[in-house]
């Protein structure tokens, strides 16, 4: 199973760029970028709030999780 980022979905719904976002959140746009293509290991509970608040949506909005296998580091 993967976690998958849905935060490009929720930016289009409020017709929100990359940069908005970055400045009403507070965090660079390069967190925020590698955070839209999930090359994260995690986020911080108050910045998912922050984006959640501003979005206007729910955790699960933004954070969904596949059936499909990933691929383990060894």
């Amino acid at each position: 199973m993967s976690i998958v980022i849905n935060l490009d979905v929720e930016m289009a719904k409020n017709k929100m760029s990359l940069t908005e976002l970055s400045e009403r959140v507070g965090i660079s746009m390069t967190n925020l970028s590698l955070l839209k293509t999930g090359k994260v290991k995690g986020i911080r509970f108050d910045t998912l709030e922050s984006i959640c608040r501003i979005l206007n949506c729910k955790p699960g909005d933004i954070l969904d999780i596949s059936a499909a296998p990933t691929k383990r580091a060894k």
